[in-house]
């Protein structure tokens, strides 16, 4: 070979970059977004935790009420006017201020509304919530992406239009409401499931096949009122991607239908159901709410409706930073899978 030629050829790799260096801008890129995420945490959590002070203190309730419950009406009026005197005389700002240094210190308090200490609360009710929408995201994901794919592929069918009414009739009904169907349907009148609760009222602790047996209706319920979001967005997507331009080459060229439809019209429906997923997280800790009302589950979620009636305000912010803690954790892992299903997003952001 001439020795021109080898020089030319030299030249043209040392001008390509080396293969480590997109691994290394990817790393610099998910160090970026998590760092970027978790410093801005503290200040949304003491924005929201601000918000929620400053707007219990203007709610039109009496706080010294609903903190003594029945014991007010054993007291007398002149010493529940010095309370309220004396909870006015302390701003909402000197209420968050007290709190957060309380939280820094270990200290959450102790609930009014359930007479224990807020961190007794979480940690016996955390598990519960985690494992119910666990459960629910772990069969309406896949189930989402198998029926939205399917739908998808056979674009104008019978079957596409059939899938596409049932899960937009799914969509516009409310968790509560699936709740109910279910507890007529398969606890009432054919009796297969219990109506609620987690375990069995004459059982003395929790088992495994209990549990598993009192979770089939909250768990289902969630996930079929998450479901629909995730199969549309899929068969959307998927319609979209069979109408391009990548897979009308590749039927051109003679691809397989199998590999065509996953490589080229299933596999870009991934993006937009990651970003669903994100997206969808509050809704599905609202969903939870619901959920364990409607079924007695003793989740975290179901004391958030006791905290608000009662105005536990200890528990009610607890549950605050507790769920914004959440959702910006599920919106961070949404945006680190999405790059692990489209590394250009990472390269892309530098």
């Amino acid at each position: 070979m001439e020795p021109a030629l080898l020089d030319q050829r030299q030249a043209v790799s040392d001008a390509r970059p080396s293969a480590p260096a997109r691994p290394r801008r990817a790393d610099r890129s998910v160090a970026r977004l998590v760092l970027g995420r978790l410093l801005l945490l503290p200040l949304l959590l003491a924005g929201v935790t601000l918000a929620m002070f400053a707007l219990a203190q203007s709610a039109p309730f009496d706080p010294v009420v609903a903190a003594l419950g029945e014991r007010a009406l054993t007291m007398d009026g002149p010493t529940l006017a010095s309370m309220r005197e004396r909870l006015g005389e302390v701003s909402a700002l000197q209420q968050w201020a007290a709190w957060w240094g309380n939280v820094l210190t270990g200290d959450l308090g102790a609930s009014t509304s359930l007479r224990r200490p807020v961190a007794a609360v979480l940690a016996e009710r955390l598990l519960w919530t985690l494992g119910l929408m666990a459960a629910a995201l772990l069969l309406a994901v896949p189930l989402g992406l198998l029926l939205g794919a399917w739908a998808g592929t056979r674009p104008g069918t019978l079957a596409d239009r059939v899938v596409g009414a049932g899960l937009l009739s799914l969509q516009a009904a409310p968790p509560f409401w699936l709740g109910l169907v279910g507890i007529w349907l398969f606890a009432v009148a054919w009796g297969w499931l219990p109506t609620g609760g987690a375990t069995s009222l004459s059982a003395d602790r929790a088992q495994p096949l209990d549990v598993l047996r009192h979770a089939v209706l909250p768990v289902s319920v969630l996930a079929l009122s998450q479901l629909p979001w995730y199969a549309l967005v899929v068969r959307d997507a998927t319609r979209d991607a069979l109408a391009g331009p990548a897979v009308r080459g590749a039927w051109a060229r003679g691809i397989p239908r199998r590999q065509i439809l996953r490589a080229h019209a299933v596999r870009p429906a991934l993006l937009p159901l990651v970003t669903v997923l994100g997206v969808r997280l509050p809704e599905l800790i609202t969903g939870a709410v619901l959920v364990e009302v409607v079924f007695s589950w003793p989740g975290i979620a179901s004391a958030v409706v006791e905290s608000a009636l009662r105005l536990d305000f200890a528990l009610l912010a607890a549950i605050t930073v507790l769920s914004t803690i959440i959702v910006v954790l599920g919106n961070l892992a949404a945006d680190l899978l999405y790059r692990v299903v489209d590394p250009r997003v990472g390269e892309r952001d530098g």
